[in-house]
């Protein structure tokens, strides 16, 4: 599929996540079988610009393309402004933040707040969109169902942002009051769908492989994004991949392997944040990896008294050894008859 002239190599997309699809984690996925990734959330507040977080989150460098930006706020020329920011230190295409949910950001009518203020969202996107133009730049708009329960806004919205000139939908299947919370619902997305011209991306409870083919199926999206299922599994892309082509699941990775991209993976978030800030932020990654595996929660225990990268690694690598001493491959994440069906085989 295409966002205005880029060619994606699929229709699987890294969700945006503050504070875990920095450069090294975007990287990751696209090596494991993502075709797109976006940005984590830029403020359009120029204040924040030559902060260090927002040097880190505009960092793209050795990134393949197309980069994609997420800018965040609540003024439509500030985002205009923030917009061409970005553009000016690499974005390629810019996208809308109105579906986090967080109350840091909804608190100041960001995000999904945007929702309940309809002629201010489309507002905001248009001005995002004039401000790109010039520039060759799509801008994409990532959105929820509503703002709750009794507004669900989406498709009436989706409208109005198409209008605008708004080149991809995605829809996250809640509403700002679910959270993460509760099921994502998917009659809303399909709804989108059918109402839109534009790429239509759907998001929320994707974490295997039988569940994004059923989510597209459903929906009929042209797209399918996840987030927190990546998380300590970025090669869930893969399995999608090689699922959604062939209709076989594939075998868990090598204990050999989730070693080697782990540790390459550390090097690399230490190389963009430090030695300090670097070895403590990496600690959710490790514990998301080691996560349900066998002696999983005594070593992220362990772990997290390490204070040095040296040593990081080495209890990291030691970690995996010793796991696969006992097996070749990672176990089973979840229940499948496809796959005890493979078991039965081997």
């Amino acid at each position: 599929m295409n966002i205005g002239p880029h060619i994606l190599a699929n229709n699987l997309f890294v969700a945006p996540m503050a504070g875990v699809t920095d450069r090294p984690f975007r990287q990751l996925c696209r090596r494991l079988g993502a075709g797109y990734a976006v940005s984590e959330m830029i403020s359009s507040r120029r204040d924040l610009w030559n902060t260090l977080k927002t040097a880190r989150r505009t960092d793209h460098q050795g990134e393949p393309g197309p980069i994609a930006v997420q800018i965040a706020g609540t003024d439509a020329a500030m985002m205009a402004e923030a917009a061409a920011y970005n553009i000016a230190r690499g974005a390629q295409i810019i996208d809308i933040n109105m579906g986090c949910p967080a109350k840091k950001v909804c608190s100041k009518w960001a995000g999904s707040a945007l929702m309940q203020d309809e002629s201010l969202a489309v507002a905001i996107a248009a001005a995002v969109v004039d401000a790109c133009a010039p520039h060759g730049v799509p801008v994409t708009l990532k959105m929820r169902t509503g703002w709750c329960q009794a507004h669900r806004n989406a498709v009436k919205l989706a409208r109005a942002f198409e209008g605008a000139g708004v080149q991809m939908l995605a829809v996250h299947g809640r509403t700002r009051e679910q959270g993460y919370g509760g099921q994502a619902e998917y009659d809303t997305i399909a709804a989108v769908k059918a109402a839109v011209q534009v790429p239509v991306v759907a998001n929320g409870d994707v974490a295997t492989p039988r569940q994004a083919r059923d989510i597209l199926q459903y929906t009929k999206a042209d797209a399918i994004m996840i987030g927190r299922a990546a998380q300590g599994r970025p090669w869930i892309f893969r399995e999608v991949a090689h699922f959604l082509s062939t209709g076989s699941l594939l075998a868990p990775p090598p204990v050999a392997e989730v070693k080697r991209l782990l540790l390459e993976h550390l090097h690399d978030h230490c190389a963009l944040y430090g030695e300090f800030t670097g070895v403590r932020s990496a600690r959710k990654h490790i514990g998301w990896y080691v996560k349900g595996l066998p002696g999983g929660a005594e070593f992220r225990a362990r772990m997290n008294l390490i204070d040095d990268s040296d040593g990081q690694s080495r209890a990291v690598a030691g970690f995996f050894d010793e796991l696969g001493a006992g097996t070749d491959r990672l176990p089973w994440a979840a229940s499948d008859p496809e796959r005890d069906a493979m078991e039965a085989d081997a």
